[in-house]
């Protein structure tokens, strides 16, 4: 395809969507290899792996090349710290919450199992809320999207 100029014009539109799918598969495989929900010979997951993990898993990585691909094409790109908010938010839905050092290290480890993880699903649920909130707002404000 050409623009009037005479360039390709699909070239930028196919290396921006291959790096927004690079992006999400980045995602999917660091994230699902550090919290063990990929079965890996280096890190052993101590909780078990629920379906809701997996979902909070595909959504933040999916989520997440949605938002390079839209930024890439706004003239003023807007809500890097949002989308940095629904990353770590995902991230601490589908996570071990005893196997992460940081949290471990504020909190024992049975006060992480008797109030973080229940709250796991509702983190991650407002993770997807704010990336979808995100994408909505900043499609609606982007012309070129």
């Amino acid at each position: 395809m050409l623009d009037r100029g005479g360039g390709d014009v699909t070239a930028p539109r196919r290396a921006r969507l291959l790096r927004s799918v690079g992006v999400s598969v980045g995602v999917f495989v660091l994230f699902g290899t550090v919290t063990g929900l990929l079965p890996n010979p280096i890190y052993v997951r101590m909780v078990d792996r629920t379906p809701a993990d997996y979902l909070f898993l595909v959504a933040t990585a999916a989520f997440a090349g949605a938002f390079v691909y839209q930024r890439s094409l706004a003239d003023e790109p807007f809500g890097d710290r949002l989308a940095a908010g629904g990353v770590v938010g995902g991230f601490l839905a589908f996570g071990c919450p005893i196997c992460n050092a940081v949290l471990l290290a504020l909190f024992s480890s049975s006060a992480l199992m008797t109030h973080f993880d229940p709250l796991r699903p509702a983190l991650g649920a407002v993770s997807v809320a704010v990336f979808a909130a995100l994408l909505y707002y900043q499609r609606r404000r982007c012309e070129a999207c």
